[in-house]
């Protein structure tokens, strides 16, 4: 697929972005895939080419930009590495529910501005990390969602202000989360909350839970879960294809 390196300018700075199109010609609806803990890396630009593939021109921002040239994380070990952790934390805290908000928004301006891109109302998705700020967008920038998904997403339903399921009532997108069965970031009863705001805002969703671990759709962390992978995938290009194409 064709790969674009490109900056994209934000209140905060520039934006590290890889724009993924189909090799044939376009224009083609937008989507921003949102990476999980690790960041942008090889992995998520090997998944937005195969995302590409199915129609779409996709956008993979690098979510830690104001921490400048970061070195990348080794997902094998970083969570049992107390520095590595410690390190990956305290970035992860600096992608606040308003900075993902006002990315999100220069993100579309860029997709907009692309003679590859289509249309006015994206497509997001996201995974661990990133399956949440999926949610976070289509909830804080309704206007700009057709559709949203979130795949292994922790801290969809928290007691904290800027849990994504108190956005429910402000989002316009169709929504589909696909859980991990064993996940202690999104757990049954957190599927349950989640089912019952989004049902009570009157928002179309579907919430799926997977027999695999967290992580289970991103090819480079250890609970990689192929059969669910491949199933991530097939429900992906169904509901993108309803909802964007």
């Amino acid at each position: 697929m064709p790969r674009t390196c490109d900056v994209v300018v934000t209140p905060d700075g520039s934006c590290p972005v890889s724009l993924h199109t189909p090799a044939a010609p376009g224009p083609w609806p937008g989507i921003v895939m949102y990476p999980d803990a690790g960041g942008a890396r090889a992995t998520f630009r090997a998944m937005a080419d195969k995302l590409a593939g199915y129609g779409y021109a996709v956008l993979v921002p690098d979510v830690y930009y104001r921490d400048g040239d970061w070195a990348p994380f080794n997902m094998t070990t970083v969570f049992a590495n107390e520095d590595e952790r410690n390190r990956l934390f305290g970035m992860i805290a600096k992608v606040t529910p308003q900075h993902i908000a006002t990315d999100a928004n220069a993100f579309f301006d860029y997709l907009q501005a692309q003679p590859e891109v289509s249309g006015t109302r994206f497509g997001t998705t996201g995974y661990c990390m990133g399956g949440r700020i999926s949610l976070v967008v289509a909830g804080r920038a309704p206007d700009r969602v057709a559709a949203a998904m979130s795949f292994h997403g922790g801290g969809l339903v928290t007691d904290g202000p800027g849990s994504p399921h108190l956005l429910a009532d402000r989002v316009r997108a169709a929504i589909y989360v696909g859980a991990a069965e064993s996940d202690r970031s999104f757990t049954a009863a957190d599927g349950r909350v989640l089912d019952e705001a989004l049902t009570a805002a009157g928002v179309e969703h579907t919430i799926d839970f997977y027999p695999a671990f967290h992580g289970f759709a991103v090819p480079d962390n250890p609970p990689y879960d192929e059969p669910a992978a491949r199933r991530h995938w097939v429900t992906t290009k169904s509901f993108f294809a309803a909802h964007l194409g």
